[in-house]
């Protein structure tokens, strides 16, 4: 074996070679995490994607004396009440079409039938399917009622408000890698007072575990943020960093505008386009900002579509549903930098470029002009 040279051992590297991440920078990005959701509340970034803090917040939260409102608007709000069963939680699904959103009156008609209810679940925007949750108005009940509020913000973030401490919501998850265009490897959560007593006073609440927001409540929020618990993901806290140092930059106004536009603009253009392609949530005040679902016509497979519109240019950000939905349903994922009026445009040229190879008429330029009239 031939012996490492000392110009071998200089070579570096951008992502490599780092000085360590201190616990007073990651303090800081917690802060501007924090500014980000006009937040007073304890904001923790938790070191994985965003399901660790979700997971670690229902598991913390709620057990068997728990009795937990579940609302289903889509494929999380099904796994949130799989871990709440797997919790001890006593659950009550309230589950809505998908092409749909819940509304503040089906929550207090919730709250009426079962008043023992002390713990509400719900995701805010579903990305899956494209719905988005009014969420300050369900908060609203949700505190007269005096339950707990967790809430999946993951997808919402940076595409529409989030506001924890003017909605009452006690456990807030976000994550970077939809709408902030960051990175996939840390998340977020914000924690209220009451959530923290909630989760001190749940014996089956996790401790000395990669899951434990306790752990960080205890040895990093109560001890000042001085030393933090293990080494941290150090690539992927810069990552956040430059995330949120960038909509500072453009404005989170302007970044929620942007979405806002893009997902008008790929709804109009798409019933413009024509050939039965068609918004699959049917009401445009119950649709995300961040990703546009389309029901694909009778007789073309979502997926072939897909893949044909993708063979073109395989960057774009079209991916057909997923499970059952694989078949009927596109989704246009219009969000952080490719919430642009470009890349809708381009999407539905790809989309309606692949219908016509499949033998159905449609109106590319009647598309495009309906995105361009649309774009606020």
């Amino acid at each position: 074996m031939e012996p490492v040279s000392e110009e071998s051992i200089a070579v570096t590297h951008p992502f490599l070679d780092l000085a360590p991440l201190s616990a007073a920078h990651f303090a800081s990005i917690e802060d501007r995490v924090a500014r980000l959701l006009a937040t007073e509340q304890d904001v923790v970034i938790m070191q994985g994607e965003a399901l660790l803090p979700l997971e670690g917040a229902i598991r913390a939260a709620a057990g068997p004396g728990t009795t937990a409102l579940n609302v289903i608007t889509g494929p999380y709000g099904q796994t949130f009440g799989n871990w709440l069963r797997d919790c001890g939680a006593t659950v009550i699904d309230l589950a809505v079409p998908f092409h749909t959103a819940v509304t503040a009156a089906q929550i207090r008609e919730a709250f009426a039938a079962h008043p023992e209810i002390d713990f509400v679940s719900l995701v805010h925007a579903e990305a899956a399917t494209g719905n988005t949750n009014p969420v300050a108005e369900i908060g609203a009940v949700v505190r007269e009622h005096g339950a707990l509020f967790s809430l999946d913000a993951v997808a919402s973030i940076g595409a529409e408000p989030v506001l924890p401490d003017a909605w009452g919501v006690d456990l807030c998850v976000i994550g970077a890698q939809k709408a902030m265009g960051g990175p996939a490897g840390v998340s977020a959560v914000s924690v209220s007072e009451r959530a923290w007593a909630r989760m001190a006073a749940n014996p089956t609440a996790p401790r000395r575990s990669y899951l434990s927001l306790l752990d960080w409540k205890e040895r990093w929020v109560d001890g000042g943020r001085k030393a933090l618990l293990h080494a941290p993901a150090q690539l992927e806290m810069l990552a956040l960093e430059a995330c949120v140092e960038r909509i500072e930059a453009e404005g989170l106004a302007a970044v929620m505008a942007r979405h806002a536009s893009a997902a008008a603009a790929t709804r109009a253009g798409a019933v413009a386009l024509g050939g039965g392609l068609e918004p699959y949530v049917h009401e445009a005040a119950d649709a995300a900002p961040v990703a546009t679902t389309l029901r694909t016509p009778t007789g073309i497979d979502a997926s072939e579509l897909v893949a044909k519109a993708l063979a073109s240019d395989p960057v774009l950000p079209l991916v057909a549903g997923g499970g059952a939905l694989a078949t009927e349903m596109v989704r246009v994922n219009h969000c952080g930098p490719d919430a642009t009026r470009g890349v809708v445009q381009s999407c539905l040229g790809a989309l309606g470029a692949a219908l016509a190879e499949s033998g159905v008429p449609v109106d590319l330029e009647g598309a495009r002009r309906a995105v361009t009239e649309a774009w606020a």
